[in-house]
């Protein structure tokens, strides 16, 4: 592991050995993170996570900055997201270089089908329950567990930490770390925690938009709705779109990516359109007059966003134009673009680090992309290529669904994998920045 020395050796593997032993203080903090729901849409607990976050981070030295991001950027009249905005950016400098630990605090929201309340840590033997926390608010816990062992025991560490909680991270229009990007509010190099506990190598990933498509109609009594001339129903009259909605969802999935696909996946990473909400009507009393249809499009990176753009908003157009009695309106509400090849100089350090905390051999690591996406694509467009990639999340941890979990044995290792990463003494040989750590 490139450790020299007893009392170098000893330090550090007292700092691993702390890890598991305040594994409790971390499912705390978890606990205390789930209770509060940033579910996004609307994304409305964000101060509220700050003010949480802010009470965990100071004791370890942090100084904290809330960025918001400016309500124009974001908003979308008659849009999901409601709520400021609000970023939680935690440093500590102390003239090293930096390493941004990114994580995003929002969660989707809690889908029908949690036998627990999806807001209230539950523990079962290993398996910690509760919404995000797999994704990702057990990798923000992990982090913390961290960093207090490395205060605790004492031990020199190759980077200043700047702690990145970000917001809209699950489809939003404007992501927190985008404006970070923008306003030149990012340092050195970031890991971000969006990704998973196997043994991977990123390879970068889809980009995605969400479409809000707005059916108007008029309503009246029910009763009269049958009579010529009075009415028109949103839903009958869009019955027609959602049945081309799904003829093309099926055109889309025929392509492909040429990004590695995941090792458990069954073929190539493919192109895809889900209706993802439908919304309309009151009552039996009433013709209704307006259906919302929320639509995600998520577009591998050799398609251009504008394109696929087009093709969805000339299906509706020609679709709805057999309506004449409806109106049509649509609404970009969210947009995450494709993040690129994300290697660098840092990444076989940190495959070691991961391999370290848990347990995997150098053999193991595989390159993957994926269909799920990221907000980086922003941070490259910025000027940050390099981005590297951790987590808890695994096939079976049922992330954006009831029930996600993620394990003490997942914490415990991340937490390590991190520690090892930033310390000074773990493969100093392979750290870029060696000439300006204190060793």
């Amino acid at each position: 592991m490139g450790l020299d020395g007893g009392h170098v050796q000893g330090s550090f593997a007292s700092a691993m050995a702390l890890v598991a032993r305040d594994a409790e203080t971390a499912i705390s903090d978890l606990g205390h993170m789930i209770a509060v729901d940033t579910s996004f849409p609307p994304g409305a607990g964000y101060d509220a996570f700050a003010d949480l976050t802010e009470t965990l981070v100071r004791p370890l030295g942090f100084e904290v900055e809330r960025v918001v991001v400016p309500h124009a950027l974001w908003h979308v009249p008659g849009g999901p997201a409601r709520g400021q905005r609000t970023n939680l950016v935690a440093k500590r400098p102390s003239g090293k270089p930096v390493c941004g630990l990114y994580f995003h605090v929002d969660t989707v929201p809690a889908a029908p089908g949690w036998q627990q309340d999806p807001l209230r840590l539950t523990r079962v033997g290993d398996r910690l329950i509760g919404l995000g926390a797999a994704d990702m608010k057990g990798s923000m816990a992990a982090v913390l567990l961290a960093l207090r062992a490395a205060a605790a025991s004492g031990i020199a560490l190759a980077y200043d930490p700047m702690l990145l909680f970000c917001t809209d991270e699950e489809g939003g229009l404007y992501p927190g770390v985008r404006y970070l990007a923008e306003q030149n509010r990012l340092e050195g190099h970031i890991v971000n925690f969006n990704g998973s506990a196997e043994a991977r190598i990123w390879a970068g990933c889809f980009g995605l938009f969400n479409l809000l498509i707005t059916v108007r109609g008029q309503t009246v009594h029910a009763g009269e709705g049958n009579r010529i001339g009075t009415g028109a129903s949103a839903i009958d009259g869009a019955l027609p779109l959602l049945h081309a909605l799904q003829e093309l969802k099926g055109r889309v999935a025929q392509r492909t990516s040429a990004l590695p696909p995941p090792p458990h996946a069954g073929g190539p990473l493919r192109s895809q359109l889900s209706i993802a909400s439908v919304h309309g009507g009151l009552c039996g009393g009433q013709v209704p007059s307006l259906l919302e249809i929320g639509v995600c499009r998520r577009y591998a990176p050799e398609e251009l966003f504008e394109d696929a753009l087009d093709e969805l908003q000339a299906l509706i157009r020609a679709v709805m134009a057999e309506q004449p009695h409806l109106t049509v309106e649509t609404a970009l509400t969210g947009h995450l673009i494709p993040t690129g090849e994300p290697g660098g100089p840092h990444w076989p350090r940190w495959q070691q680090a991961v391999g370290h905390g848990f347990g995997y051999a150098p053999q193991d690591f595989q390159r993957w992309g994926a269909a799920s996406c990221s907000d980086f694509g922003y941070v490259q467009r910025a000027g940050m290529q390099e981005v590297l990639l951790g987590g808890l999340g695994r096939p079976d941890r049922q992330i954006h669904s009831p029930g996600e979990f993620t394990t003490t044995a997942d914490i415990v290792s991340l937490a390590r994998a991190v520690l090892a990463y930033l310390s000074a003494d773990f493969v100093p040989e392979l750290i870029p920045e060696k000439s300006h750590c204190s060793l």
